[in-house]
């Protein structure tokens, strides 16, 4: 069990990123959505014991990790958003010098690594310098050093990002294995990286915990505030002023739009079922019109 309690993070100069969160994690995994700068990586590297939050507890069975981090750091694996490497180690020399600074003996570390290179699609990429590596392909090591202890915490914060679409799916099949057994947060601002894998999301926004359930649960939210339409681009703009958009795309024929209101946007709007963008735009995105603000989702 991995405890957030009335966890707040203040920077210098006032920025408040983290205000108040209460989080408690068994196993499974749990996907943090929300918009670049809404307080997930600061509240991530509270969660890894890497930054000490202004207030508030971060226990992990019990143990209070801010005062003694080390209980947690034995079995964490933690990917960071700004992930580092060695340019001149491959990734093979890479993987097992990190394998040894956590102790892990040379033949099971030799074994563990050839696992997870095939795992992330580098075996064949394994013999060369990090430095001669895409974007997405240090990405995949940093998947890999995540791993490597065999962790019972797995703390991955914006971990597709660089990655193509075969590459993501690949990764978020693995983390929904691993997330049998295991304490896995997963945070993102890519819906479609948690809406299948993930039973449990949360969405913050502005340092704060704005909603959590299971998808099923976050739907609800939204049932009956879909609507789909088709419109001139005068009319787009118009009904762009009052409601929040999830799609619009502009055809021959008009201008399809998917927008998010609490009443029908325009004469001739179908209701739709509402799916997890629309959720979390709904509760993320300034709605324009005063309804949907003081109506619902929140």
């Amino acid at each position: 069990m991995l405890e957030l309690i009335d966890v707040t993070k203040v920077y210098k100069g006032g920025k408040r990123a983290v205000d108040g969160m209460t989080m408690r994690l068994g196993p499974g995994m749990l996907g943090l959505l929300g918009p670049n700068g809404a307080g997930k990586s600061s509240l991530m590297r509270i969660a890894a014991t890497i930054t000490r939050p202004t207030s508030g507890k971060v226990l992990f069975d019990g143990v209070d990790v801010v005062a003694h981090p080390d209980a947690l750091r034995r079995h964490l694996g933690y990917l960071p958003q700004d992930f580092g490497a060695y340019p001149n180690l491959t990734a093979r020399e890479f993987l097992s010098y990190l394998a040894a600074a956590k102790g892990m003996s040379a033949r099971s570390s030799k074994a563990r690594i050839g696992e997870l290179l095939e795992a992330v699609n580098l075996t064949e990429a394994a013999k060369r310098p990090l430095g001669k590596y895409s974007g997405g392909m240090l990405r995949r090591v940093g998947i890999a050093q995540a791993l490597l202890a065999d962790p019972r915490v797995i703390i991955v914060d914006e971990p597709t990002a660089g990655l193509d679409p075969q590459e993501r799916v690949r990764f978020r099949t693995m983390l929904a294995d691993l997330a049998a057994d295991r304490v896995v947060m997963l945070s993102t601002h890519i819906v479609s990286d948690i809406e299948s894998v993930a039973s449990d999301i949360a969405v913050v926004a502005g340092g704060r915990l704005l909603r959590r359930g299971t998808p099923d649960e976050l739907l609800r939210l939204a049932q009956g505030r879909v609507w789909e339409l088709l419109v001139s681009p005068a009319e787009a703009d118009a009904v762009r002023m009052r409601c929040v958009v999830s799609r619009m795309v502009r055809t021959a024929e008009g201008v399809r739009m998917r927008v998010i209101s609490d009443a029908p946007p325009s004469r001739g709007a179908a209701p739709a079922a509402p799916d997890l963008e629309d959720v979390y735009l709904g509760l993320v995105q300034p709605a324009p019109a005063p309804s949907f603000a003081s109506g619902g989702f929140r």
